[in-house]
């Protein structure tokens, strides 16, 4: 079940990365969807679909492409197509940088919506804003994430001031949640909790029927998502080139 989800989580996920390539450029090198989104953002990376393991010929392109504007050859996996793939990465110098848990909510029995005043933003504020929970040097990815196409951007409010924010970007079915952050005075005061509820009512509506999160393990955003109903599915690994 876990492998046929994954499966199309992944071919979601590269499939809406090339929407950060409208900065910058997209390509597509077998099974890997690369992307230069600016100079020294984390977008700038490749994304596995989920088919086949890319070949060397596939990944010399991919390494030319980051090369070229330069950038470190970086790659996003998911958990079950690693196997089969990994020993031609070590063989390529490729290492683990980190991981991120991945879940899933299929879009019934949804949470009920917190009494929180919660608005669609557009871009340029919602990127300001985000870049306050964020902090000091996103101001510029977060810029880019707001204007990917047919991503919706909301702020929740406490008091009457822009609390915290988040967004979602829809893809083959699957809403994909992410830019949720918290200014520091307003943390701990639920917010989190009432924008994935928003955000599910709000996929289900738009037409979706997965609803997906990718959150460091361990964390309070962690324990939301699970409360909020998400169900683990597998990780998300990025690994990076040496040299």
């Amino acid at each position: 079940m876990n492998t046929a989800v994954l499966t199309r989580l992944a071919h979601a996920e590269a499939t809406a990365h090339r929407r950060y390539g409208r900065t910058g450029e997209a390509a597509q090198f077998g099974p890997l969807v690369a992307v230069h989104a600016g100079p020294n953002l984390p977008l700038d990376s490749a994304w596995h679909d989920g088919t086949r393991p890319p070949t060397h010929q596939e990944l010399d392109a991919f390494e030319a492409f980051s090369t070229r504007y330069g950038q470190p050859a970086t790659l996003q996996l998911l958990s079950a197509f690693v196997a089969p793939i990994l020993p031609l990465l070590k063989e390529r110098g490729y290492a683990l940088d980190y991981v991120l848990h991945a879940y899933i909510h299929d879009l019934t029995n949804l949470p009920a919506v917190p009494d929180t005043d919660i608005r669609e933003e557009e871009a340029d504020t919602w990127a300001a804003l985000a870049a306050q929970g964020f902090g000091p040097g996103t101001e510029e990815i977060m810029s880019v994430v707001a204007q990917a196409p047919g991503t919706r951007l909301f702020v929740a409010e406490l008091n009457g001031r822009p609390a915290a924010t988040a967004a979602m970007s829809p893809s083959e079915g699957i809403a994909a949640f992410h830019g949720t952050a918290t200014f520091p005075e307003f943390r701990a005061q639920g917010l989190q909790t009432a924008l994935l509820a928003h955000r599910l009512q709000s996929a289900a509506q738009g037409g979706a029927d997965l609803a997906s999160v990718f959150v460091t393990p361990g964390t309070g955003s962690e324990r939301n998502v699970e409360r909020a109903g998400f169900r683990l599915v597998g990780a998300r690994l990025t690994l990076s080139r040496s040299g």
